[in-house]
């Protein structure tokens, strides 16, 4: 698979993208516009903050309870199901008057459900697209995430100034129920990718098995602590500039789709593998001046150059894949989605926490800097750690 043509020309490609391009609005418009309503209403950076990442904060006991479905369920009921599930809470979110733990119980419930997407989706794209076109197919599936998200987090800033924060959940509930039927109507009925129902034990094995491994448990860890922690620096945008939450959130995006391009499709393999460090050094860096309270001007434009870095994860993708079985690729896949999105939410928890005995400023240069300590140490652990075997060329 060499271009994006070759791409949108595969069955089921085009549908699964479409669908989650609109899934992808849905999730930006809703979470500025729950977090701007919970800002409103507590004038809590940190209550904020976990309001708009909460539900990566439940990936935890999904990854550990839960992922084995992401193997086991039709892929087409599952993603659905999902998206329907998101649709209804997100409803609930936009109700009047909902009690404030009544809000965090909509956005655990969403979450233990999330923990399932990221398996069922990017195992159905490595289905679909198979090992050689995964990494191209995940690069447009970034950039797609990129774009969507300048667009909703531009237009969930005008809906949240203009209209309301509720108007804007409801808008993000059609947009769940969109991506619903697209995923029910556009794909293909496919059986489980692995026999058995799904079960905790089932999950449990997996998970060992895949940990069990010393260079792939270094790329899951690399793809999760340096990430997550500068997600923590996101979740502050709103208590940051709450005037301004939607410009940086959109300016971050167009720096993940800058870096996702040239990632995914203008640097050759034997360079891009070499970048995997210097990209996570450049996702933090730009946030240690926010301690200097910059300009708005000059924080989204830090923040854009920033976000380039988030192409790393493309890199640990692809080494991800290479350290993985095939018979375990959806199952691994989809624990890296859940434990990225939980360590977004603990680190969104615990920036929130440092700013609300500081300031928001002051909580993005710690994380910033912790971001850069962890993808340092796990270089030089690396480093230490031997090349693994490679795998036998199968029988002719």
């Amino acid at each position: 698979m060499r271009s994006y043509q070759d791409l949108f020309r595969t069955r089921e490609f085009t549908p699964l993208f479409l669908s989650s391009s609109a899934q992808a609005v849905a999730q930006t418009v809703g979470g500025l516009a729950l977090g701007t309503l919970v800002y409103r209403s507590t004038h809590s950076p940190l209550l904020s903050a976990v309001s708009m990442f909460g539900p990566s904060l439940a990936q935890v006991l999904g990854a550990t309870l839960l992922l084995s479905g992401a193997d086991r369920l039709p892929p087409r009921r599952a993603l659905a199901g999902i998206s329907l599930t998101f649709a209804a809470g997100t409803a609930l979110l936009a109700l009047p008057r909902l009690p404030l733990w009544a809000v965090f119980a909509v956005v655990l419930v969403e979450g233990l459900v999330a923990s399932l997407g990221g398996g069922v989706r990017w195992g159905l794209l490595n289905e679909i697209l198979a090992k050689d076109g995964y990494l191209l197919g995940r690069s447009v599936f970034n950039m797609m995430n990129g774009v969507m998200q300048i667009a909703g987090y531009a237009t969930g800033g005008l809906l949240v100034a203009v209209l309301s924060p509720r108007l804007s959940l409801a808008l993000a509930a059609v947009l769940y129920t969109a991506a619903a039927a697209g995923f029910r109507l556009g794909l293909g009925r496919r059986p489980p990718r692995s026999q058995g129902r799904p079960s905790v034990s089932a999950t449990w094995r997996t998970n060992a098995r895949l940990w069990s491994h010393r260079p792939r448990r270094l790329t899951y860890l690399g793809l999760w602590l340096p990430n997550g922690l500068v997600v923590g620096c996101e979740s502050l945008y709103v208590s940051y500039a709450p005037g301004a939450a939607g410009t940086l959130f959109a300016c971050a995006a167009f720096g993940m789709l800058a870096g996702d391009v040239t990632v995914g499709r203008l640097l050759p393999p034997a360079r891009r593998r070499r970048l995997a460090t210097p990209l996570l050094l450049l996702l933090a860096a730009p946030y240690a001046v926010f301690g200097l309270h910059p300009p708005l001007a000059v924080a989204a434009c830090l923040v854009a150059v920033a976000s380039v870095g988030f192409g790393a994860s493309l890199v640990q993708q692809e080494r991800l894949m290479e350290l993985t079985p095939d018979e375990l690729g959806s199952h691994a896949l989809g624990l890296h989605s859940a434990g990225m999105l939980t360590l977004q939410g603990v680190s969104a928890a615990l920036a929130g926490s440092v700013a609300q005995l500081t300031s928001p400023a002051v909580a993005m240069t710690a994380m910033a800097l912790a971001s850069a300590g962890a993808t340092l140490a796990l270089a030089t652990a690396a480093r230490r750690t031997p090349a693994p075997a490679p795998r036998p060329a199968p029988a002719p």
